[in-house]
């Protein structure tokens, strides 16, 4: 587990280092493309940072990484819908994600699949293999558009309007824990799979 903090903390360090470039927000915006597809650790991270160092534009990073992540999430549907075989089951592999794939799959043939993508956009359940799984079954592009922009836009504008209204405290706060902050992300991670496993 002590890898995996100080691998979290090494990630962490280098994502809080664009906060304050000319350039943040856009690696804000492709930080949360490729986290929508296939990248591991969320933008919430330098979403954070960036609200931190200047909690006026913390609304503004969160449309930044709303957007981001919408139009990741449509990369990683393209990816189900044309690539399955070339790249959408490496990434099944990567996250040793198969039994988790099936469920998901299921629940995009069924009546769920709406549902599902809702609930990935917004907590902690992998929203990557749902935009994967959404392109996989050929989900109507138009409501897959709509309900990632609420789910992640609801996400993404709670933890800019907490930053906003609550400044660099809660920077302090997760300097201060992070270890411990590091451990609940990844039970979090893990419970995200668990969650689809045992609830589909």
């Amino acid at each position: 587990m002590s890898r995996i903090i100080d691998w979290m903390r090494g990630i962490k360090d280098w994502m809080e280092s664009f906060a304050e470039r000319p350039g943040a927000m856009y690696a804000l915006f492709a930080i949360a493309f490729v986290e929508s597809s296939f990248f591991p650790i969320p933008p919430d991270v330098l979403l954070i940072a960036i609200a931190v160092s200047n909690p006026k534009k913390a609304f503004t990073a969160a449309l930044w990484c709303t957007l981001g992540s919408v139009f990741g999430g449509l990369f990683g549907y393209f990816i189900g819908y044309s690539l399955m075989g070339v790249v959408g089951n490496s990434i099944v592999d990567f996250y040793n994600a198969h039994e988790v794939w099936a469920k998901v799959v299921e629940a995009y043939q069924g009546n769920v699949g709406f549902w599902f993508l809702a609930g990935a956009a917004f907590t902690p359940i992998p929203y990557k293999i749902s935009t994967i799984a959404a392109g996989a079954t050929q989900m109507d592009l138009l409501p897959f558009i709509l309900i990632s922009s609420i789910g992640r836009a609801g996400r993404f504008f709670l933890v800019g309007g907490l930053i906003y209204f609550t400044g660099p405290k809660i920077k302090v706060y997760i300097d201060k824990y992070f270890d411990k902050l590091s451990i609940a992300f990844v039970i979090l991670l893990v419970a995200g799979f668990v969650l689809v496993k045992y609830i589909i």
